[in-house]
């Protein structure tokens, strides 16, 4: 099933629009700890900023997103020779959606507000990102050296949505780490050895879709950051670039779809930077186990679904 598979052309994209902040003091809103309450310390330089504090002082995600909601609405009235439209807000969505008309194929683009700020890594991150085996301990002194990104994401579990909560995000790690993967400097490039840690993370992304397609009710709960969270925890257990040879491709996917498989099972699967967060929590273990249920049918039935 491996060397037959086209992965679908891409036609959602994800944009950040980063805002650099100075100082803020960030206070966990809950368990989780990757989901925060912004305040400023004392007279900020942003003082642009100060219109979109609720009534605690909290910098409010909604009301930074109502205001960039119409900016965007009104700029995209003077767009002539592409058809752009604001898409309706998805409920607990924190994104912008544009649909983007012009053939020969309709894209979306989330545009996703982002803070970056100047501020060490909070607590909850501290034994997370256990790549010291895999890309080594200096590699993880110099990403935790990075800025602080914070989206703005409502908090399901937050008691009264008000939508001023704000969500760790690590998607510039994320990339770094997809890009440089191997535990050896010249994994992947040109004059180096290949690795199939990519096709792999491919192939599972795109086994989620087919699925979220087929059942779109049942498998709502999930999303392709559980199979990339999946994928970073497989290559700490599996950090040398020998286990994932390029010609093993089969193998190596059996592999980590098993370590996905055992997750679903636990209904355990620990976000990567975030130890203490739980991606699939217990009370979503049905929809695992459907989960579950289907993948096993395909490794079971030579993938099917890879075929239809």
């Amino acid at each position: 099933y491996s060397h037959t598979l086209q992965i679908s052309e891409p036609n959602e994209f994800d944009i950040m629009l980063v805002m650099p902040v100075t100082r803020l003091q960030l206070d966990e809103c809950d368990d989780t700890g990757a989901y925060y309450y912004v305040t400023f310390k004392r007279n900020p330089k942003e003082k642009y900023l100060l219109k979109f504090l609720d009534e605690d002082g909290k910098l409010s995600a909604f009301k930074m997103l109502q205001a960039l909601r119409e900016i965007i609405k009104r700029e995209v009235k003077n767009i002539k020779n592409v058809e752009v439209t604001v898409k309706r807000k998805k409920r607990g969505s924190p994104a912008i959606t544009l649909q983007i008309k012009n053939p020969p194929a309709e894209i979306s683009v989330d545009i996703i507000l982002t803070l970056k700020v100047q501020h060490s890594w909070p607590p909850s991150t501290q034994d997370g990102l256990k790549i010291e085996q895999w890309l080594g301990r200096k590699v993880r002194g110099e990403f935790r050296n990075k800025s602080l990104y914070l989206v703005a994401k409502q908090n399901k579990r937050e008691k009264v949505l008000r939508g001023n909560t704000w969500r760790l995000s690590f998607s510039h790690i994320e990339k770094a780490m997809i890009n440089n993967h191997g535990s050896s400097k010249t994994c992947c490039e040109s004059d180096g050895p290949k690795c199939c840690r990519k096709g792999c993370l491919k192939l599972l992304k795109y086994l989620l879709e087919q699925l979220k397609m087929k059942y779109p009710k049942e498998l709502d709960k999930f999303c392709s950051y559980h199979v990339k969270t999946a994928f970073f925890h497989s290559c700490v257990t599996w950090p040398n670039d020998t286990d994932w040879h390029l010609g093993d491709l089969d193998r190596c996917f059996q592999k980590y779809l098993g370590y996905f498989l055992e997750c679903l099972q636990k209904s355990q699967l620990p976000h990567f930077f975030i130890p203490q967060y739980n991606l699939l929590s217990l009370e979503d273990k049905a929809s695992s186990d459907f989960l579950s249920r289907q993948i096993n049918y395909e490794l079971n039935n030579r993938f099917p679904i890879f075929q239809e």
